[in-house]
């Protein structure tokens, strides 16, 4: 079966609990309202959230071989998710993310790293990048795929016909010089804002977009959480204004972004309106826990755009 979308990179198990405002001292206790577990990972996240707005999307990347891997797997099928190129290294753990949510819907991150962390550069997964509707290429700081073979990766995807998206991965200060690689072949990059700001020392966020764009990308959409998202694709400019929703859980929005921007482009939306689906598909996330959150389906979420009340353009 061919795919419409291969996500490549980091797969998590993530566990998120809400609220939670200050852990127990000692060997104290309290009772929350919510815990969810869920795979994630800037691969794993998008692709489940692809599938579930229609997608046949897949997820390349790894697990250990203990339970919380054979959750992963299942969990990822479960949802409609194709994980034969999901990897099950011996000898390491699945990575692991714990996540205490506030009642702001904010979340520090207990991070596990483990078998995401190193996912093997197949090829078959050659093979398969060059046989997708578009690939998002999630991998950067993987010492597997840096220094080259991502490069060639997404090279040999763009030049078989696929569009290429690219997402980080709380990026090292030497991801700057990977980018410089890999840009030069990404349709659209789509970093946060901390990113953004972490890797071009630029506080503005038009000229950080703007210099990514310099770098090679064809075109960046800095996501800017409950602000929006700013824009430097073809003669867009300016910032896309989010929607206004009471966020529970804000765990896999930035995912969910890529993922509901890259559905609505497969499916002939043009930029801006796949960028509002893209936004509201974070919102839809955002309004509940874990990867999924409320999100239920792409005709849902088509619906959101057109009810949600937008948020004034913040500055």
């Amino acid at each position: 079966m061919k795919l419409d979308l291969l996500c490549v990179g980091l797969t998590t198990l993530d566990v998120v609990g809400r609220p939670i405002t200050e852990i127990p001292q000692n060997e104290g206790g309290r009772l929350i309202e919510q815990i969810a577990c869920a795979p994630a990972g800037t691969a794993a996240g998008a692709a489940c959230v692809a599938a579930r707005l229609g997608l046949k999307a897949g997820v390349a990347g790894a697990i250990g071989n203990d339970l919380t891997g054979k959750f992963v797997r299942f969990a990822l099928e479960d949802g409609g998710v194709d994980t034969s190129l999901l990897q099950t290294l011996e000898g390491y753990p699945t990575s692991t993310t714990i996540l205490p949510i506030d009642d702001q819907g904010r979340r520090p991150t207990l991070h596990a790293p483990g078998a995401g962390s190193v996912p093997p550069l197949t090829d078959a997964l050659r093979a398969a990048a060059a046989d997708v509707r578009c690939l998002h290429y999630a991998a950067i700081g993987a010492p597997t795929f840096d220094g080259g073979p991502g490069e060639r990766l997404v090279a040999a995807a763009r030049a078989a016909g696929a569009a290429v998206t690219c997402d980080l991965i709380a990026p090292r200060p030497d991801a700057k010089a990977e980018l410089a690689r890999i840009l030069p072949h990404v349709d659209w990059f789509l970093p946060s804002a901390e990113e953004a700001r972490f890797l071009t020392g630029e506080e503005d966020l038009q000229a950080a977009a703007d210099a990514f764009v310099a770098m090679g990308a064809k075109n960046c959409v800095i996501k800017d959480g409950g602000r929006g998202a700013v824009m430097a694709a073809g003669s867009l400019r300016g910032r896309l204004p989010a929607f206004d929703i009471k966020v529970v859980d804000t765990t896999t929005c930035g995912d969910s972004f890529c993922a509901g921007f890259i559905t609505a482009q497969l499916k002939g939306l043009g930029d801006i309106d796949a960028l509002k689906f893209a936004a509201a598909t974070a919102a839809m996330v955002a309004q509940g826990l874990a990867t999924y959150g409320k999100l239920e389906s792409f005709e849902q979420v088509e619906n959101a755009v057109t009810t949600l009340l937008v948020k004034e353009a913040a500055a």
